[in-house]
């Protein structure tokens, strides 16, 4: 697991392409996300597992930070660590990256 500000994980995405995860509720998929994230809420991750072995890297996305890093911390335990955590969530992109996102 590793853990990007949003000014690292912007620069690292114009060199790379992770499998971008918004475990949010859709209501805040709605009002703003990142370009090309998938959204995938928290309850559904135990169920959708299978999904972390797609692709050799994840972002993992929320509102603030917190719950990417739960929903990272429980990958972890089931032996899936190629994950980035987006400190400070679409909140911390919205500041640092992309003024124009909206907020809530």
């Amino acid at each position: 697991m590793q853990r990007f500000s949003a000014l690292l994980l912007a620069e690292y995405l114009q060199h790379n392409t992770p499998r971008l995860i918004d475990v949010r509720e859709p209501w805040e998929f709605d009002i703003c996300r990142l370009d090309g994230s998938e959204l995938l809420p928290m309850r559904q991750i135990p169920d959708r597992l299978a999904l972390f072995h797609e692709s050799p890297e994840y972002v993992i996305i929320c509102h603030h930070g917190i719950r990417s890093l739960q929903v990272i911390r429980f990958l972890a335990m089931q032996g899936i660590d190629n994950t980035i955590n987006l400190d400070g969530g679409v909140a911390a992109w919205a500041r640092d990256v992309d003024r124009n996102m909206p907020v809530y």
